[in-house]
């Protein structure tokens, strides 16, 4: 069907000049930007409005700060928590430095050597990362999920980490003498997903962890993945890095089981 120009009047009985695409049925199933129309050679006004604010979303997500105050009242209280801090003196050097977001600062290094917690099997650090809107909104739920599925795992405390990079916590997990470390990131915010939190999985952190060596769980938000199925992922990934002693590459989710590859 070729396309055709609205014979539709707006309030004021002006015809509309946008020109509708044959498949526009097809937004129903997506929130990307598909069938628009034009008018002209240019996009619809109101298409053009709605893309300038999700990009408004995206960039205030990156530049957001992360709120520690509804962070510890989610938790109910900062008791067991360690607030920590990269390298990283304050968001411009963050984003222009991603190094710097990898190491903790001298300061968080003496006071997660100084909380004197016995070895546990599971540290999870909450991070800012690109989207501290996600960490807010995604983080604690997550964590509830988790917690009733972690019988028998000895947890280590929950720590909170600003202006931080993935690899920040292999670091803490090292410090700690944790097994395992599982750090919730804000992903880098999306035109359709500003909120989206990332889950990153290392067996036996260490500082000199590579990306190849950590599992991903991505797109945690009520429009993606849910807190009960990242929860379940992240169980299923644990389970196998324990019995495998491994994570990474070398580790695969298969409909709830996991196998080592290779």
């Amino acid at each position: 069907m070729p396309d055709q120009q609205t014979n539709l009047a707006d309030s004021d009985h002006r015809p509309s000049l946008v020109q509708l695409d044959q498949w526009v049925n097809w937004r129903e199933f997506t929130p990307a930007r598909i069938a628009l129309g034009r008018v002209g050679a240019s996009q619809p006004t109101e298409a053009l409005l709605r893309f300038s604010m999700a990009h408004a979303h995206a960039r205030d997500a990156v530049y957001e700060p992360l709120e520690l105050a509804g962070l510890f009242a989610q938790l109910e209280g900062p008791a067991g928590c360690i607030a920590v801090k990269s390298r990283a003196a304050d968001r411009a050097q963050y984003l222009r430095r991603p190094d710097f977001g990898r190491r903790l600062d001298s300061a968080s290094v003496e006071r997660l050597r100084e909380s004197q917690h016995d070895p546990s099997d599971l540290v999870i650090v909450i991070a800012d990362g690109l989207s501290a809107l996600a960490t807010v909104r995604h983080a604690v739920p997550v964590i509830k999920a988790l917690r009733s599925r972690l019988a028998g795992w000895r947890i280590g405390p929950i720590v909170i980490a600003e202006q931080a990079r993935v690899a920040l916590g292999d670091e803490v997990g090292e410090i700690l003498n944790a097994r395992c470390v599982a750090i919730l990131i804000g992903e880098r915010p999306g035109l359709s997903s500003p909120d989206s939190l990332g889950i990153y999985l290392t067996w036996n952190p260490q500082i000199r962890r590579t990306d190849a060596e950590r599992n991903c769980i991505s797109n945690i938000r009520p429009a993606g993945l849910s807190y009960e199925q990242a929860a379940t992922k992240l169980v299923a990934l644990l389970e196998g890095a324990k019995r495998l002693g491994t994570t990474g590459v070398n580790l695969k989710e298969n409909d709830g089981e996991t196998q080592r590859i290779g």
